[in-house]
């Protein structure tokens, strides 16, 4: 389920402030090189929850986390 358009325009990344960028099931910082997954529609921006980069390029930006 993708992020609400009016949320996404005001979100940024917790730990740099910067942009944050729609990827399939994640929320992408290019700067920290962290992805946020996005669980329900619902972003997980806390940052001990973040996924290094890489592994969700690696993941092809999907999971299989749910809402708890």
């Amino acid at each position: 389920m993708p992020v609400d358009k009016q949320l996404l325009k005001i979100l940024a990344c917790p730990q740099c402030k910067g942009p944050v960028k729609e990827e399939k099931l994640f929320l992408a910082c290019k700067k920290c090189k962290l992805a946020y997954p996005v669980l329900d529609g619902v972003p997980d921006m806390l940052i001990p929850e973040a996924w290094p980069l890489a592994k969700a390029l690696k993941a092809r930006f999907t999971h299989t986390l749910k809402l708890a």
